[in-house]
């Protein structure tokens, strides 16, 4: 969308909703053609017991025609990585290459059955075990676990297998430190594992406040859950420091894998001092993110937590054949099966096209575009940490809200009006008026470019004419919507009149 459009969005056409499918098409309408059917009419009810249908569903009748022109228009009213700009914060909502999704529907792995022997599923255990392989030489923790299925059930299968260590070893602890800047997954992930918050202050650089963290560690602490880079895209310059005071009290420290997107081939977390990590596939590994999975979070820890990794993990036996393995102290299974293995091969196939060099160029760019965008854009908006950032960058749009009423709710709004998605917004909650941006690497210049000039029109405008602001979006599917209604009265539901 240019700028000059932009800045009269009353003269754009808002794309409304069409009518339902079953408000579409006639009786006489029909997309299939069914057979006969060839048993007796009342045998199935006699087979159900008296508990199958006393009338027909209700079913939508339309055209074939009718029915694609519908689920084409649906797709089209919907926002993906492949529609535009997604530079979520946080969630690294990257283009996902057709090679990965071609390499998992092949028949030899999208055929197989989660029952089948080891001996007829040879290729699928192959494929896990070199993706743990590497994975572990990615994060510099050689043990891995495949089976959680996202990133906050992988922080949740480490944080069980730190407690099982602890147990093991005789040591009731109480308490786990996590820094104001933490993912909000993390002290429920505390929680549901038994644990209490203790919560430290970020220093003025936003990293770990030492002295913070020193005051709050004892023996009744278990561990430290920390984001390396953190949620401020900012790579803490004291994490050795941070795992050896940690270690000092005997706790056990872990990095969120979130942000390994800026670091991948780069530094591995496993050096820096961590014990355990978790790394989302579904984000780092160009494998498909949201709309509620599948995902994948494998956990990397180190030889001393192997044993109570959960199992059954892929091997490869002396014989060179695959098989299943339980580690001697094992917290059990956390997912059914070998976890979400569709996923499994997409990353593998990213890791394999790409390779050790792919990996770090990788990085290096979605750091590089990161900086490029901050730069571009800190005069327009109010930078709370103005340094090198990594792959994702924090602004703040208090400066809009003071001078003219206009919130980041408003900012992420309007964006949407230049076809852009916007980025996270009121996270990290340290920050007023967050606008968390991460662009990934696999936007180009040209994309960058147009994401900067249509924040700096957005800033111009919230200048001149906050009404505008406020009424935004303008061109989208549905405008802006009453956030507290929908929520208290979703609508999501057709019912039939009569």
């Amino acid at each position: 969308m240019t700028e000059e459009l932009a800045q009269t969005p009353s003269t754009a056409p808002a794309r409304g909703p069409r009518k339902l499918i079953f408000e579409t098409g006639s009786p006489e309408s029909r997309c299939f053609e069914a057979p006969a059917l060839d048993v007796p009419a009342g045998s199935l009810d006699d087979m159900l017991g008296g508990a199958g249908r006393t009338r027909a569903p209700r079913l939508p009748h339309v055209s074939e025609t009718e029915i694609a022109r519908h689920y084409t228009h649906l797709a089209s009213m919907n926002f993906g990585v492949d529609s535009g700009s997604y530079p979520l914060g946080s969630c690294t909502m990257k283009y996902n290459p057709r090679l990965n999704e071609d390499a998992c529907r092949l028949e030899g792995f999208a055929g197989m059955h989660p029952y089948q022997p080891p001996a007829t599923a040879q290729g699928a255990l192959e494929l896990m075990v070199g993706l743990a392989r590497t994975l572990g030489e990615i994060s510099g923790l050689r043990a891995v676990t495949l089976q959680p299925a996202a990133g906050a059930h992988g922080e949740l299968t480490a944080l069980m297998v730190f407690r099982a260590y602890h147990v093991a070893n005789g040591d009731a602890r109480k308490r786990v430190v996590i820094p104001d800047a933490a993912h909000g997954t993390n002290p429920a992930t505390v929680a549901m594992c038994g644990y209490e918050v203790t919560t430290i202050a970020s220093d003025a650089n936003g990293g770990v406040d030492l002295d913070a963290l020193r005051a709050a560690l004892d023996t009744d602490v278990a561990a430290l859950m920390l984001t390396n880079p953190n949620t401020l895209g900012l790579f803490d310059p004291n994490i050795v420091e941070v795992c050896a005071a940690v270690h000092e009290v005997g706790a056990l420290a872990y990095c969120d894998g979130a942000n390994l997107n800026a670091i991948m081939g780069v530094t591995r977390p496993g050096d820096m001092g961590f014990d355990a990590m978790h790394i989302n596939l579904h984000k780092t590994f160009a494998t498909p993110h949201g709309g509620g999975g599948p995902g994948a979070g494998p956990v990397c820890v180190t030889e001393a937590l192997a044993p109570f990794l959960p199992g059954p993990l892929p091997v490869r036996e002396a014989t060179g054949a695959f098989a299943w393995m339980t580690p001697e102290h094992s917290i059990g299974r956390v997912k059914a099966f070998a976890g979400n293995f569709g996923v499994l091969v997409r990353a593998y196939a990213y890791v394999l096209a790409l390779g050790g060099d792919g990996l770090k160029a990788a990085s290096e760019q979605a750091v590089l575009s990161a900086n490029y965008l901050k730069e571009k854009l800190k005069g327009a908006y109010d930078l709370p940490y103005d340094r090198t950032c990594m792959h994702e960058f924090v602004l703040s749009g208090a400066r809009q809200r003071k001078a003219n009423g206009v919130r980041t709710l408003d900012i992420a709004k309007r964006l949407l009006d230049h076809g852009i998605h916007p980025p996270t917004i009121y996270f990290p909650l340290i920050v007023d008026e967050a606008i968390m941006i991460e662009p990934t690497e696999t936007d180009s210049l040209e994309d960058l470019d147009r994401f900067a000039a249509a924040m700096l029109a957005i800033a111009r405008e919230a200048a001149a004419d906050p009404e505008l602001m406020h009424g935004a979006p303008y061109t989208t599917p549905v405008r802006r919507l009453d956030e507290a209604r929908a929520v208290k009265q979703p609508d999501l539901r057709w019912r039939p009149t009569q």
